[in-house]
């Protein structure tokens, strides 16, 4: 996927979310192990990758989801998250995603000239039920960024937001169901409740996905394609886009870029019914959906 950016791999399992680890069962499909952690080679500079002809690969106002088999502030990857904040610094045309299950360590890991907060970084934490958004949502409002999101992925139990989004510090709620060996199910009494308080809020809400296993109306429903999960979830019509999150992007001589200068995503005809698509890059035109 051109929108994620891994700069290291592995991480360490923190809470019921993490049982059944999609990063875990595909590193096992390989004969690896999920609890492995190492900077990433090739990927480390991702968003400071040029073409031929010099240009950055990542186009001013892509956004880049980071850390997408590990967790950005895992103790472990303390040696290598200085360079990799640098390279964030390098692109402030670009927003970076932040999700995180360690929400207690970021305010020590935040760089020295980091103020109120950079205006190309998304932070969001991760909640996979109640007790987990009472514990990270908290810290996440607590924290000096000027974005800051929720993932209530893999959504395994109920969770109410009402309590935290008043105050219009939360910008965005994802929420997607659980996937590979072991997925749990994902009622879609959550979600609406989920949507019906974003709504409420004017907060952008994006159900993703339904998860290979969906309840609704006391029924289970086994979906094993992860196209057929977004489209599923798409058909729902839990969707809600709320106030434009205003990413005030520039360069690094401090000039804005306008609107148009900045990347605008191409959607294919599948685009169309996919549940990722409000909160997608788009594609990447690599000719697979072609007859």
């Amino acid at each position: 996927m051109h929108d994620i950016w891994n700069p290291w791999h592995g991480c360490k399992k923190c809470s019921e979310g993490c049982q059944n680890c999609y990063m875990y069962f595909l590193d096992a499909q390989r004969g690896k192990n999920g609890a492995d952690i190492y900077r990433t080679k090739a990927g480390f500079r991702y968003p400071l990758s040029k073409d031929r002809y010099g240009r950055y690969k990542i186009q001013s106002g892509e956004q880049l989801r980071v850390c997408m088999t590990s967790d950005f502030f895992l103790e472990e990857a303390d040696g290598w998250r200085d360079e990799a904040w640098q390279i964030i610094r390098q692109r402030p045309d670009v927003v970076f995603f932040l999700l995180t299950k360690r929400p207690e360590r970021v305010l020590r890991c935040l760089p020295s000239d980091w103020g109120d907060g950079w205006e190309n970084v998304f932070f969001n934490v991760s909640c996979e039920n109640q007790k987990r958004a009472d514990e990270r949502i908290p810290i996440l409002l607590s924290l000096p960024f000027r974005h800051k999101g929720i993932m209530c992925a893999p959504l395994i139990g109920e969770i109410s937001l009402k309590a935290y989004l008043p105050d219009g510090q939360i910008e965005q709620v994802l929420c997607d169901g659980e996937n590979y060996a072991g997925a749990r199910p994902c009622r879609y009494e959550w979600v609406k409740q989920l949507y019906d308080e974003c709504k409420a809020y004017h907060v952008t809400f994006v159900f993703c996905g339904t998860g290979r296993r969906f309840v609704k109306d006391g029924k289970t429903y086994r979906i094993e394609s992860s196209e057929l999960q977004s489209a599923q979830a798409y058909k729902s019509g839990l969707r809600y886009i709320g106030k434009p999150i205003d990413f005030k992007l520039h360069n690094l001589l401090g000039m804005p870029i306008p609107e148009e200068r900045r990347y605008h995503p191409f959607y294919g005809e599948k685009c169309q019914t996919c549940g990722m698509k409000p909160i997608c890059n788009g594609c990447t035109r690599c000719g697979k959906c072609n007859p």
